[in-house]
């Protein structure tokens, strides 16, 4: 797969779902379902406090039968997650993401929140890289310039 880096080639102009440690479960359970995301970085102002996921409301919330409209996202949240910096290639966010079994990575820089990758974003980079070797190779076996004929 060619380097590709996490900002800008695989995400762009990303709006970034942030709240901050008060927030509630049942805030970020509101935010994830409008806009229709499974994570939502925990900041304060800019800076990275943490990250709550859908599974992290499913087990840490609803299964330990805490009240969503009580808990605060410092309670269930995962402290200082491990990031990657913008110039990261899309590679080494997909080797943590897969050691790791993280679905969603933040992206930051000196500590400030700037994106955040997923498993999602990622699978359309390898999707999109293995349609270009396929085309390449039907390209090469198939015609546009390779062929004996066109030597001649």
């Amino acid at each position: 797969m060619p380097t590709r880096r996490l900002m800008p080639d695989v995400i762009k102009h990303q709006d970034l779902s942030c709240l901050p440690p008060d927030a509630t479960a049942r805030d970020a359970a509101l935010l994830m379902a409008e806009r229709r995301i499974a994570a939502v970085l925990v900041t304060t102002g800019r800076t990275l406090k943490g990250i709550v996921t859908e599974r992290d409301i499913t087990v840490r919330v609803v299964a330990a039968g805490l009240d969503p409209s009580a808990t605060p996202l410092s309670a269930v949240m995962t402290a200082d997650p491990d990031t990657l910096e913008p110039a990261a290639s899309a590679l080494a966010a997909m080797e943590l993401m897969e050691r790791h079994h993280y679905r969603h990575l933040p992206v930051a820089v000196d500590g400030e929140a700037v994106g955040m990758v997923s498993i999602r974003d990622l699978f359309a980079v390898v999707r999109s890289h293995l349609e270009d070797e396929i085309r390449d190779r039907e390209a090469f076996m198939f015609g546009s310039g390779y062929s004996a004929e066109a030597t001649t």
